[in-house]
């Protein structure tokens, strides 16, 4: 029995995607017997627990122990339900899920690298107490050395791990950030584009480029901004969605440019509907190392939409494929007066994405991961 461990997770759109849909192809496609365990925050507790039953009925979902930093303490529940599954693997999403499997005594630890934790907690102070802090780069340390095989979202990644952290060993794979069901499933043709442009109030000779996801700080939503004020200025045309929730940043963008900005705040499953009605997907965001290992699923997302990604240099392994398959630009050498994107090429772009970023693309890695 393999357990799929996460820690301080909420579910989300990410969650659904990369979590649940993963334990549901190990199960299904690679018939493997494997049970997710969730410790959430006792904030919203019943809530949150509904949410991850609805999608994964047999999900064992626990309270964690109050207070991040004393994670260490969730230790022996953990245990006591690994043992009562007679699990022999754990699949550790990110460091301290990671962590809590290696104290469980289990021999076979696979760590689920989703990012550089390290700088991400310090460069966007994801987690701000002194003491986490200060024992974050010990933690993700041990847990790249000390795990028995390794997932990492990106070759950037593995870089990292052997500059950084002395990672020497050939005992991983890379599994980028892969698409969700229902973004496999979205087909792509005029009456829908018409449909979806009709829904939200954008005309037929509209250029749309779109944003969406979070606006959490690695997001850039300031350079973002900073991109497309000379787009919208200068083509009256252009049209800009946000599928997020608005900030402050967002709403004084919108008063700026009036009719132009657009922002819809959708459930998860509802936002491939929306994105086929767009051209440009962006993913502008700055220099951080956070980024430059980084494996944002939008990026498969926007393609599997049929968008042309409009994207930062050194983003993950994307910018580099962005090139390679012609597949978007990068921001700086964008055309502003850029046209709507074509139905055979919006077509392509897809493929592309179901070619490249579907969890069957990546069957013999989890197989690897899975068999340790």
């Amino acid at each position: 029995m393999i357990v799929y461990l996460t820690y301080n997770d909420l579910p989300s759109g990410i969650y659904s995607s990369q979590v649940i849909d993963v334990v549901n192809f190990i199960r299904v496609d690679l018939r493997s017997e494997i049970r997710l365990v969730a410790f959430i925050s006792l904030r919203y507790f019943i809530q949150n627990k509904k949410k991850i039953r609805k999608e994964m009925p047999d999900a064992i979902v626990l309270p964690m122990f109050p207070g991040v930093k004393r994670w260490r303490k969730n230790a022996f529940l953990l245990k006591t339900i690994c043992k009562r599954l007679k699990a022999d693997k754990i699949i550790g999403r990110s460091v301290l899920a990671t962590q809590l499997a290696l104290l469980t005594g289990i021999k076979n630890v696979i760590y689920d690298g989703r990012g550089a934790i390290a700088h991400e907690w310090k460069e966007y102070k994801v987690i701000t107490d002194p003491g986490m802090l200060s024992v974050i780069i010990e933690l993700e340390k041990e847990c790249i050395l000390k795990s028995s095989f390794r997932i990492a979202v990106s070759e950037a990644m593995i870089e990292i791990w052997k500059k950084e952290y002395e990672y020497a060993s050939n005992k991983h794979v890379v599994i980028p950030c892969t698409l969700n069901a229902y973004f496999e499933k979205i087909s792509i043709n005029a009456e829908r584009i018409l449909a979806a442009r009709k829904k939200i109030g954008i005309k037929k000779e509209n250029v749309v480029y779109v944003f969406s996801g979070s606006v959490a700080g690695w997001q850039s939503i300031q350079m973002l901004k900073e991109f497309m004020t000379p787009v919208l200025s200068e083509n009256k045309n252009a049209k800009l969605l946000f599928l997020t929730r608005a900030n402050e940043t967002i709403r004084s963008f919108q008063n700026e440019f009036n009719d132009q900005i657009s922002c819809f705040e959708l459930k998860p499953k509802e936002v491939a509907e929306i994105l086929i009605a767009a051209d440009y997907g962006l993913l502008i965001r700055e220099q951080s190392i956070t980024n430059k290992v980084a494996s944002p699923v939008k990026f498969a997302e926007y393609l599997a939409c049929g968008l042309k990604v409009i994207i930062s240099e050194n983003l993950g392994d994307y910018s580099d494929f962005i090139q390679k398959y012609d597949a978007g630009s990068i921001f700086t050498k964008f055309n502003k007066q850029a046209e709507m994107i074509p139905m055979t090429e919006k077509k392509r772009l897809r493929e592309l994405a179901l070619k490249h970023f579907t969890k069957k693309e990546y069957r013999e890695q989890y197989k690897q991961v899975i068999s340790i």
